[in-house]
């Protein structure tokens, strides 16, 4: 009988564990409320990407359309001062689901292999004045720390550290918004 009750716990915390599929997805908020999430976000800090490597300032703005997508403009300002923008549209991943949305952005890469255009926009954070938010991956490689303004309280960003830290995100190497008087 004690072999039989030790080999059910062995079963059971085997069940549980990570296949070896790679990191645990993080947890997501529950529901976003896309009318209330629209407008314009700041980003405060991300983990390094590719394609955001030379942006000093960020930004991302949101309009909701009549399918319930949300209309996307991305802005990055390099320390050279000039801004470059790239439109593009969130949706649902799951429909009715709003916590984890699709981003595609219209490139000459989206004509050509439209899966490069295409990035999970999971919601992981979101306070409830919809005024600070953390959206990321599930595989942990992304993370935006965004605000309605271009920066916020200590014990505000404290928050969103800690958030993402318990969340599995590397907040060490964060790449952190570039203040307006050091850009010309």
């Amino acid at each position: 009988m004690r072999l039989f009750i030790a080999l059910c716990a062995a079963l059971g915390l085997a069940g549980c564990a990570n296949s070896g599929t790679g990191p645990v997805p993080p947890k997501t908020v529950d529901e976003v409320d896309l009318q209330r999430y629209q407008g314009t976000w700041y980003e405060l800090a991300r983990l390094p990407l590719l394609f955001q490597r030379n942006c000093a300032q960020s930004e991302a703005h949101y309009q909701l359309q009549g399918d319930g997508s949300l209309a996307v403009t991305n802005r990055c300002r390099g320390q050279d001062g000039e801004w470059q923008e790239v439109i593009g549209r969130a949706e649902p991943q799951v429909a009715g689901e709003t916590d984890k949305l699709w981003v595609h952005f219209d490139s000459g890469f989206s004509q050509v292999i439209p899966g490069l255009s295409k990035g999970d926009y999971w919601v992981l954070y979101l306070d409830d004045d919809y005024r600070t938010a953390l959206v990321g991956s599930p595989d942990h490689d992304h993370l935006w720390l965004l605000s309605r303004t271009p920066e916020v309280a200590p014990a505000t960003r404290d928050t969103l550290l800690k958030v993402a830290n318990d969340r599995g995100y590397a907040v060490e190497e964060l790449v952190w918004r570039t203040p307006d008087a050091k850009i010309p």
